[in-house]
């Protein structure tokens, strides 16, 4: 029996172990398979990440190519809509690829130009003879600028700006050749069109002041060199013009100039030059007159052919003219002694009565006299307040009202009347007096508007004319302060003009002078806009806010082509300085229409207003807004 149970506890003690070694191996498989699925986890997270990665990398790709996708859209919308021809060229020249814009400057069909070198087609002609120095430049600098004259298939010639640029591979190598192509014809019309306005009146056709003082200091020294013999100056003044311009209104008046000039040239086929110096006064030179009597003969024969009757408009009018003859070296010195006594000779013809010339004699010295006489009365009114400011509103076009005003002064004298600007501000430029009637316009005109404010008018910017003589005396800007002060103005009220001519006669100087009162806070315009050719370069470094329009542009805008591209070019560079535009001389519906159209911001002239004193003025701001 006790061999029985000790049997069982062998066999139990072998049953243990054997159930321990397999319990062992057990969890040695089981461990084992942990192993594995670990390292199979891993592979399977590895991949899984890869997969990751290479979807993310799908999904850059993805959004790379569709940037990439929309890159090369606009590209091509941009290529297109270039309003300058475009043209991709290979390295030997053919042109792979040309914009619709080129297709049109050169007339040519896009499909017969791709694929096509340029030295093949007429309309590189000048290109071609260019083709060694553009070779070379690309070699060089990668690029070529410069301006030809090309021709269209039709066979006409224009002027083209063309632009050369060069671009390379990853390996430096040339692979494109870009060109940018300009067509400067319309660019050229206008620039012509400027010259010509730099020297021609534009309203007659005439030569202006500038190119007559050309012309004349031309002959003097002609004279001098003893080429020409003598020179005759004939100074030509139209007989009470003011009145019939106040009757007929400045459009007739225009009229009637334009015939009085063809009158001149038709009469005058001898004449070297005839200029219109301004309003109603005209200039005729003879270079080499044969004798007096020659002279009297033409001048008699002239002031019959001024005298016939004219027709404007169902109107018959007889307009005369006076007229003084100078002579050098005969009876002057020099030109400004010629100039002086022709003056002085019309206006001894104006005391007879008009309609007659005088030759110049010494006995017509006394008329100096009379100018300083003139003069003495002009010092008094200045001296007792005699004089007045009248103020020409300005209208703005976005808003519809009026928010400035210019000043402008005025002399109604106790005997003759009101006397014309252009008599009594050409007597101060020339006396100096012009610095005491600049000072009270500009006093008077700051305390109007500041009056004006007071009453509870809205605020508007008055702007006074500046004259070189101002610029000139070096206190401009204190007096502007003290001004400022004295009447309680705010700087930005007020508005400082000045013509372009002005501009350019110290550059440096009014320069500085405008950014002194810019920094004041004082507004600042250039005044007959587009008359100085030569300004345009210098536009930008003036402190200025705004440029004023000359109405000889503005008087042919909406029936004039020239006009109209002059004017949309001068407002669109003035708008690209963030300059704003005063368009002066509106005197009609079509005018205002296209100024409206073309985003000018101010308008003046005799459509909105013309010149009114201050009780006027109020009525006009009171009402808010224009009435015309």
């Amino acid at each position: 029996m006790n061999q029985s149970f000790t049997s069982l506890g062998i066999y139990s003690g072998l049953g243990f172990g054997l159930f321990l070694a397999l319990l062992g191996a057990f969890v040695w498989r089981i461990d084992l398979i942990n192993q594995r699925r670990k390292v199979r986890n891993k592979k399977f997270k590895s991949v899984f990440e890869e997969l990751q990665d290479a979807n993310f990398r799908s999904e850059q790709l993805n959004a790379e190519l569709a940037r990439e996708v929309e890159q090369r859209r606009l590209a091509s919308t941009v290529f297109e809509a270039a309003s300058e021809g475009i043209v991709i060229l290979d390295p030997t020249y053919k042109m792979l690829t040309v914009n619709q814009a080129f297709s049109r400057i050169s007339g040519y069909a896009v499909a017969e130009l791709v694929g096509r070198r340029v030295d093949e087609l007429a309309c590189s002609r000048d290109a071609r003879r260019h083709f060694p120095i553009i070779q070379a430049s690309l070699a060089e600098h990668d690029s070529w600028l410069g301006e030809l004259v090309e021709t269209r298939k039709n066979g006409e010639l224009y002027p083209q700006w063309l632009q050369l640029k060069v671009v390379r591979d990853d390996a430096a190598q040339v692979s494109h050749i870009v060109a940018f192509i300009t067509d400067l014809s319309a660019r050229r019309i206008v620039e012509a069109r400027v010259r010509h306005l730099t020297h021609f009146d534009e309203l007659t056709g005439l030569a202006n002041r500038l190119l007559f003082k050309e012309r004349l200091e031309e002959a003097n020294q002609r004279v001098r060199q003893g080429t020409s013999r003598n020179l005759a100056l004939l100074h030509i003044d139209l007989d009470r013009f003011k009145l019939l311009n106040d009757s007929l209104g400045p459009e007739l008046a225009d009229q009637v100039l334009q015939k009085i000039a063809e009158r001149l040239t038709k009469a005058l086929p001898e004449a070297d030059t005839i200029s219109r110096l301004s309003s109603d006064e005209f200039a005729v030179l003879f270079d080499a007159y044969g004798s007096l009597t020659s002279l009297a003969r033409v001048a008699t024969r002239l002031m019959g052919k001024l005298s016939r009757p004219i027709v404007v408009d169902g109107h018959e009018l007889v307009v005369s003219a006076s007229m003084g003859i100078s002579l050098l070296p005969d009876g002057a010195r020099d030109i400004a002694q010629l100039v002086s006594q022709a003056n002085k000779a019309m206006q001894q013809a104006k005391h007879m009565g008009g309609g007659t010339f005088q030759f110049f004699s010494h006995s017509l010295q006394h008329s100096t006299l009379e100018r300083l006489q003139l003069e003495t009365q002009l010092r008094k009114a200045i001296r007792e307040r005699k004089l007045s400011v009248f103020y020409q509103p300005k209208l703005c076009l976005k808003t519809g009202r009026l928010d400035a005003a210019e000043a402008l002064v005025r002399w109604d004298h106790p005997e003759l009347g009101s006397v014309s600007p252009s008599d009594f501000i050409a007597l101060a430029e020339e006396t100096g007096l012009i610095v005491l009637i600049g000072e009270f316009v500009l006093r008077e005109a700051c305390r109007q508007a500041a009056q004006w404010q007071q009453s509870g008018l809205a605020p508007i910017r008055v702007s006074v004319n500046l004259s070189g003589h101002q610029l000139r005396q070096g206190n401009l800007v204190s007096l502007v302060r003290q001004v400022l002060e004295d009447t309680g103005l705010a700087p930005h009220c007020l508005e400082l003009e000045i013509t372009e001519s002005q501009l350019l006669e110290n550059v440096d100087y009014v320069i500085a002078t405008f950014q002194q009162l810019h920094e004041l806070g004082v507004k600042l315009a250039i005044d007959d806009f587009g008359t100085g050719y030569s300004s345009l370069s210098y536009l930008k470094r003036f402190a200025v806010d705004y440029v004023k329009i000359d109405q000889t542009f503005i008087r042919g805008v909406g029936t004039c082509v020239e006009d109209d591209a002059i004017t949309k070019a001068i407002i669109a560079m003035a708008h690209s300085l963030e300059l704003k535009v005063v368009a002066e001389g509106v005197e009609n519906e079509v005018q205002l229409a296209f100024l409206k159209e073309h985003q000018c911001d101010e308008v003046q002239g005799y459509l909105i207003s013309s010149p009114t004193n201050a009780q006027a003025m109020a009525d006009l701001l009171r009402a808010g807004v224009a009435i015309w």
